[in-house]
């Protein structure tokens, strides 16, 4: 079966007879049935047309009905005609799975008829190139809600995170928590300037963590001197929010932390104000991985689809949107999100940073045979809307969005 039909020589159209379960509970609908084949290679026939099939399936019981045989050597398997006996295709065993090539098109790596999901590579890839380690702590202990019941292995290597992630031999983290209750500690630490501005101008990035949950705020500044505006706008929405004060707050020495008007604010409202040692990070490690993660993350999502620098703060924020609900604390086994939330979150509504979208113009007053839609990129996730960037120089918040990817 297949999902694309482009590939038969003949095919019958049929009205949805019949559907196609997956693996993570959706269903494809056969909506035809034809031959598949190309010379030199034989004709398969009876192949089905599935909607939404990502990838060519075989199966080898359909294979022995139709004449061929199957050899399978530890990790290696081949197609032969039984009456000539001659190789049509050869594959190897990845898993439990045998992914076939072209005999021709083996050098170029031409997958064929590949018996393999790429939903847990799809589901990598919408988390931020998160850890698939952590992706299958959440699934299997239901941490998060969306997330489909699949495995999640690492069986394939992700160039992308080998190319923008590479890092030296790091301290180990602490295993240990501190704190009792959110907003007892908060770590904080501004990094920039970017050598490119944002797509808003921003220069800096403030961030701010929560200690007991690790829940994570990123606020981007033009200025340093901005800072702290932001934090006594922080301070008054998080504490309303959970209905704790803050105790302490821990910082560097830089001159945005330290410095007559921060110290009044903070002594005037009972923070008690915490320095780390001058040129030691790893006392700052908390604030320092963070930073490492998201600065990572960041450019693993700009990267595979050339996108422009100046999306480096949409980028930052939709990684710290995504580890706030995809990182798991060691000793509570729960996210930042639910820590802080007491509620588990959704990530069915995920989508990869930078795909390709087109958006329903509702706008602009449009003649009968003018396009009806924008063609934009995905940045934002949000749980009731999703930010698009218009290649219009237009930006949207929608809802009517049609997805060239997932």
């Amino acid at each position: 079966m297949t999902g694309d039909a482009s590939l038969f020589i003949i095919l019958s159209k049929k009205n949805k007879e019949g559907y196609v379960s997956f693996g993570n509970n959706l269903r494809g609908y056969i909506i035809g049935i034809g031959d598949i084949g190309k010379a030199p290679y034989p004709v398969i026939k009876d192949v089905c047309l599935v909607t939404e099939l990502k990838h060519n399936l075989l199966s080898i019981s359909h294979l022995a009905d139709h004449g061929y045989g199957i050899n399978s050597v530890k990790d290696k398997c081949t197609i032969v005609d039984s009456s000539t006996g001659s190789t049509i295709f050869e594959g190897i065993r990845e898993d439990n799975i045998c992914v076939f090539y072209l005999l021709e098109d083996a050098n170029k790596v031409g997958r064929c008829l590949m018996a393999k999901s790429i939903e847990s590579q799809l589901w990598h890839m919408r988390l931020g190139h998160a850890n698939m380690d952590t992706i299958s702590r959440l699934s299997t202990k239901k941490l998060v809600r969306g997330l489909p019941d699949i495995s999640f292995k690492k069986d394939t290597v992700c160039s992308e995170c080998k190319k923008n992630k590479a890092t030296k031999s790091a301290f180990k983290s602490k295993n240990t928590v501190s704190t009792t209750r959110p907003l007892q500690l908060l770590h904080m630490d501004l990094f920039g300037p970017s050598r490119i501005a944002s797509l808003g101008g921003k220069l800096y990035a403030f961030v701010i963590i929560d200690d007991f949950s690790r829940y994570t705020w990123i606020y981007f500044l033009a200025r340093k001197n901005d800072v702290l505006s932001e934090f006594v706008t922080f301070c008054k929405k998080v504490q309303n929010e959970k209905g704790f004060m803050i105790t302490r707050i821990r910082s560097d020495h830089d001159g945005e932390f330290e410095n007559a008007e921060f110290k009044q604010f903070c002594d005037t409202h009972g923070y008690l104000h915490e320095f780390y040692c001058p040129r030691t990070p790893q006392q700052n490690g908390v604030v320092e991985r963070k930073n490492r993660t998201l600065s990572e993350m960041a450019r693993v999502m700009l990267n595979p689809f050339s996108l422009p620098i100046y999306f480096w703060a949409e980028a930052v924020n939709t990684a710290c949107y995504i580890l706030n609900r995809v990182l798991i604390r060691p000793i509570s086994k729960k996210t930042p999100y639910e820590l802080w939330f007491d509620r588990t979150p959704n990530v069915s509504y995920f989508k990869i940073f930078g795909y390709k979208c087109f958006i329903l113009n509702t706008k602009d007053n449009l003649s009968k045979f003018d396009e009806k839609v924008d063609e934009g990129i995905f940045f934002r996730l949000c749980s009731k809307e999703q930010r698009i960037q218009s290649l219009q120089q237009k930006n949207h918040d929608h809802r009517r969005i049609n997805q060239c990817q997932v």
